[in-house]
Formats: structure tokens, sequence, C-alpha cells
């Protein structure tokens, strides 16, 4: 478990694509072949099947498209600023790699927050590596180490400047749950629809939307599992919990009433949950012969 919760926190998620150009060049595919035929050449290079067409693709051939983070802020009186961010800002706008990789880190550099994922040492951290190298941006504060103890160093496995809920959670194997089996399980809701979501199928459908919604989704769902293992671990109170939910719902809404209206079937969702969750009223039970006679 880890050892603190930190003044600032930043629970995000990250979504990702194959990218063409990439492919091209590590391929050797001519810059004429179209988009579709290069992705069906990665695909196959990555072994696809006749059951599974579309295989994942190591992270350095992928493009990064959505990040969204869920941030809390300790302020100087004590009080929490909650508030949910997400690149690109307009979410049918697809944003150049490099810059929304640039701005990304250029945050975690400058202000150093907790930071919090899922599965986010194996695959979120390395993403960011690999394509900030591939786009070329600079992204000095963020790569700094830290001289003494671990500090705000992400690249160190032994603090708690970045905290993977799934190696802290879950660990590996057969029976590890995804991020959005573990969320449900606590009532916490994950996927925009009934079933698990392909990213990649957005994509290649040219839904942008639906991608940077899901990492909507996944950034409050991460932020809401960081925020039952701080209560499990005894960082909130039962009372701070509830606060704590209180604050995320608020945000939420207000994104709702701004026009989000999107974030609303998240809402509707976790309502529900919340009301299958909740105990059942004790109905007495109408007394049998024996206790009438014994009465």
């Amino acid at each position: 478990m880890f050892k603190s919760v930190g003044r600032q926190v930043c629970a995000f998620d990250l979504e990702w694509v194959p990218d063409p150009a990439s492919g091209r060049r590590v391929y050797g595919l001519p810059q004429t072949m179209p988009d579709a035929d290069v992705l069906d050449v990665m695909w196959a290079k990555a072994g696809a099947t006749a059951d599974k067409p579309r295989p994942h693709l190591k992270t350095a051939l992928c493009r990064v498209v959505a990040v969204t983070a869920v941030i809390r802020e300790q302020q100087p009186d004590g009080g929490i600023r909650l508030r949910l961010t997400t690149l690109p800002r307009q979410i049918d706008q697809l944003m150049d790699k490099g810059e929304l990789i640039s701005t990304f880190l250029s945050y975690l550099g400058q202000h150093h927050p907790q930071l919090v994922g899922f599965n986010s040492q194996t695959a979120d951290l390395p993403i960011l590596l690999q394509r900030g190298l591939v786009s070329g941006i600079s992204a000095a504060e963020f790569c700094r180490r830290a001289d003494k103890g671990w500090g705000s160093d992400y690249f160190s496995r032994h603090g708690d400047a970045h905290i993977d809920l799934k190696s802290v959670l879950s660990g590996w194997g057969i029976a590890t749950p995804t991020l959005h089996e573990l969320a449900a399980a606590m009532g916490i809701p994950g996927p925009v629809g009934a079933e698990p979501h392909d990213v990649v199928d957005w994509w290649v459908d040219g839904d942008l939307q639906s991608i940077v919604v899901q990492s909507q989704y996944d950034a409050l769902s991460t932020y809401l599992v960081w925020l039952r293992a701080g209560r499990f671990a005894g960082f909130f109170s039962p009372e701070q919990y509830g606060d704590e939910e209180e604050r995320v719902r608020a945000v939420v809404r207000d994104r709702i009433t701004e026009g989000d209206r999107h974030l609303a079937p998240y809402l509707n969702r976790w309502d529900s949950f919340t009301t299958q969750s909740a105990p059942a009223p004790v109905i007495p039970l109408a007394p049998t012969a024996e206790a009438e006679q014994a009465a």
C-alpha cells in the first residue's frame, strides 16, 4: 500500500492508437501507402489472426491521442480543490501528438503532483517516454531525478511519487482484474457502454470523441479507486471519505451543467451502483406459532 497522500494528487488516464507514420518507418513502407493499408501491415507484423485481427501493438508504434487527469489540490487553508482536465480540450479535435505529451509532462515537471494510475508503471509511463522521444520534445523537469531520497522522482518504484494501483492492489497473473472489473466490484462505473470498449475500433471509425470521453471515465474511476484505497489505508476517515466522494460528484455535476452532457451516463451509473449497494430494509419476520405460544 502507498505510504502517503500528497498535497497535490494527479490521477490520470491515457488513450493511444496505432501510428501509421511510425509503421511506415519501422517496416520500410512507402510514404504513399494509405493509412488503412499501413495499419493492416502493422497488425500482421504483430501476429494478427482471424480471431484477433487487431492485436495490441508495441507502444513505440502508437500515438497518444487523449490524456485526462483528476487533480486534487490541498489549499493553504486546508480546503480541497478538485478539477477534471482533459487534452485535447475540444473532445472532437485531434491535438498534435508532441504538443499533447509536452503539455502533460510540463505540468508534472512544474507542479510535481503525486501521480496515480492503473497499469501506469508498465504502460502509461513507458509510452509517454517513448512517444516523447519520437516527437522530439524536451521534458527536462519531468525527467529530473531526486538527488536524495525519492522526492518527486517518477522513475523510482520505491517511493510514493508515482502510485500504480494495479501493482499496489492487484499484482499480475490470470486472476488480475482490469480497472473496470475492480472498479465495478466497488460500485464505481467504468466503460462508456455496457460492453468493454475498443479504442482502436473507435479510431478506425474516426470517432475521437468516444476515445476522449472514455479517457475521462477512466480517470474518474482511477481516482475513485485511489480514494477507496486511501480509506482502506486509513488516510481518510469515513466522514472524510464521504466528503471526498461528494466532491467528485459535484465536479461531474458542474461539468454537466456547463455542457459536458457526455458525463451524465457516468454519474447515472454511479448512482445506480450506489442504490444497488444500499442495505436492504430490515423487515420483521412474522412470529411462528411456537413463538406465540411461548409468549
